[in-house]
């Protein structure tokens, strides 16, 4: 049961994301629409047709690529950039609860793209290596399957592991612990393209010179006249989530919550 007031604020925040995000968002206008026809028909005509609008434009490949383009216009890390650095930071980006081939838990999709990307770096640079991701649930803290990941799937061996993070604000705030006591003041830092604007600003607000080395990209830079790519599906779809959120939690910081 939660008892203290910013895991209740927490999770609030979490519900209240999944009511403004993709598919639920869309689909409860269209159901307030329809609602709503009966007794006001105009109304619930504009809201139900809002609906389908916003569910179209976040799953069509050409609005989520107009919706992607100013968030991973981070271009990739070079390894003469990486070498400047003093340690890589790697920030977790969810995990899967129900892995029985791992025996329980695992990283997800996204935070697997980030160990892989950020154990090539480390390889290639020799740095030691920061994992960030905590536990806003049960089971085990990401950065520990992100630890277990990074050694036995990959050979590298973390130098710190940040365990306590709910957020990109926390990643960077409880991270700075660690690199603080350690003298490092010049990361690179390692998530997914669309991330990495809001990302890096939470460190650089930490004081940190941050070498972003995104990851990932969702966006499309190939026009294609193929009609499959120019159709909405579950790719796109994704993306369009990623993109929403990404905008949504954009304001939210800039709103200071």
């Amino acid at each position: 049961m939660l008892t203290d007031i910013p895991a209740i604020l927490f999770w609030l925040k979490k519900l209240l994301g999944q009511l403004l995000l993709p598919p639920l968002a869309p689909l409860l206008l269209i159901l307030v629409g329809l609602l709503l026809l009966r007794r006001w028909r105009r109304t619930g005509l504009s809201v139900a047709w809002l609906g389908l609008a916003f569910a179209i434009v976040t799953a069509s490949p050409a609005t989520v690529g107009w919706m992607l383009g100013p968030l991973e216009a981070t271009p990739p890390v070079s390894l003469a950039q990486a070498r400047q650095a003093q340690a890589i930071v790697i920030l977790g980006g969810g995990r899967r609860s129900y892995a029985p081939e791992y025996g329980g838990e695992t990283v997800g999709r996204l935070t697997l793209e980030r160990v892989r990307f950020g154990a090539r770096i480390a390889r290639e640079t020799g740095l030691p290596v920061l994992l960030t991701g905590g536990l806003p649930g049960e089971g085990m803290a990401e950065a520990d399957l992100m630890h277990d990941a990074l050694e036995n799937d990959f050979g590298i061996a973390p130098r710190w592991i940040e365990r306590a993070s709910r957020d990109t604000r926390e990643n960077a705030a409880l991270s700075a612990v660690h690199l603080e006591a350690a003298g490092v003041t010049r990361i690179v830092l390692v998530t997914h393209a669309v991330h990495m604007p809001r990302a890096a600003a939470e460190f650089e607000a930490r004081g940190f010179e941050v070498v972003p080395a995104p990851t990932g990209w969702f966006g499309n830079r190939e026009p294609s006249d193929d009609l499959p790519n120019l159709l909405p599906g579950a790719n796109s779809a994704f993306a369009g989530w990623l993109a929403t959120h990404e905008w949504l939690g954009r304001l939210a910081y800039r709103l200071g919550v």
